[in-house]
């Protein structure tokens, strides 16, 4: 299969940016999966370019802004070619790696942006995302503040992580949301319950995060016994013992429809996610990580992969058997809210 045709376009939102129909999480460049390499990851991240990939994905506290920097030099050579989006919110402490706290207040909101902005080093983030929900904070004065930075020029357009639909709705009434990013993957399908239905009601594009379920969609390991001690995948429920034994015999579906069109368990699975544009009418937009190029170019070529009708449908089932839930606590996501 060919990797190196443009790809497909959609718009983020109503008015928001056009961006390539996947787009490249940068999360795994800095922390979480292990050891990386500074060179191949830049050579991916200029090889993303070149396949069409548009929208390149960060936050603040990856590597604790060391994601940000490392993005700085390709994404101000590239400004008028990209997308950047990155997001605040979720707040590390220096003296405890494992502390994860949620900050929505307007001061934070406020000294997150300018930190984020000098780290990147330009002048305007394209899409900027409430990366966890504060509910100590009503969202319609988050939003409000966000709303001040469109105005100061900081910020081109709005995203939210992690939201039920009535989050969404409550956020997209104070000012127009461009993109909602959650985790939706073959495994993982909660935020259809609310957050789908009303991001394709309003015209919210959505961004689904671990689209191939951090890996494990893709038949690379069936265990976190396989993983190294610094990835936190071996933390997350689904991975682990009796869970990950049985979650494994669940890709026996997506292996038989790889086979079948001589492609990839990964790219089978991107295609089932690329699929929930047409099932659920609304721009969705994958951001598969990688630091490699080849698997890159893999991911890539997933985009324009149509499964059938009867396809999909043997994939249906398969969320409904998952064992494990996505996160050792549930609270910080919208199923944890709804």
């Amino acid at each position: 299969m060919s990797t190196t045709a443009t790809l497909p376009t959609t718009a983020l939102g109503t008015d928001g940016p056009l961006v390539g129909v996947q787009g490249l999480g940068c999360m795994g460049i800095s922390e979480f999966y292990g050891e990386t390499d500074p060179a191949e990851s830049r050579a991916t991240l200029d090889h993303a370019l070149e396949l069409g990939v548009m929208l390149f994905d960060t936050a603040d506290i990856y590597g604790s802004g060391h994601n940000e920097e490392f993005l700085s030099d390709f994404v101000r050579a590239n400004r008028d070619q990209l997308v950047i989006a990155t997001k605040f919110g979720i707040v590390r402490k220096a003296d405890d790696p494992s502390y994860r706290g949620v900050d929505n207040s307007p001061a934070y909101i406020r000294a997150a942006i300018e930190a984020s902005l000098r780290r990147l080093g330009v002048d305007t983030v394209d899409l900027y995302y409430v990366h966890r929900r504060d509910t100590s904070v009503p969202i319609e004065d988050t939003v409000g503040t966000l709303a001040e930075l469109v105005a100061a020029g900081k910020v081109r357009a709005l995203g939210l992580s992690e939201v039920t639909g009535e989050e969404l709705r409550a956020a997209h009434a104070v000012h127009p949301i461009a993109a909602v990013q959650s985790e939706w993957s073959l495994f993982s399908r909660d935020v259809e319950r609310t957050a789908v239905p009303a991001a394709a009601e309003l015209g919210v594009a959505f961004v689904p995060y671990s689209p191939l379920g951090r890996g494990f969609l893709t038949g690379s390991f069936r265990s976190a016994d396989e993983l190294g001690d610094k990835d936190f995948r071996a933390f997350q429920p689904r991975f682990t013992g009796d869970n990950a034994a049985h979650n494994a015999e669940l890709l026996a579906p997506l292996a038989a429809i790889a086979q079948a069109h001589g492609i990839t368990l990964a790219q089978a699975a991107l295609a089932w996610v690329h699929a929930r544009a047409r099932v659920h009418n609304l721009p969705v937009v994958p951001i598969p990580g990688t630091r490699k190029r080849t698997r890159l170019a893999e991911n890539v070529a997933a985009a324009t992969v149509r499964l059938t009708d009867a396809e999909l449908a043997a994939l249906e089932p398969i969320a409904g058997k998952v064992a494990g839930d996505r996160y050792a606590d549930m609270s910080f996501t919208s199923a944890g809210r709804e």
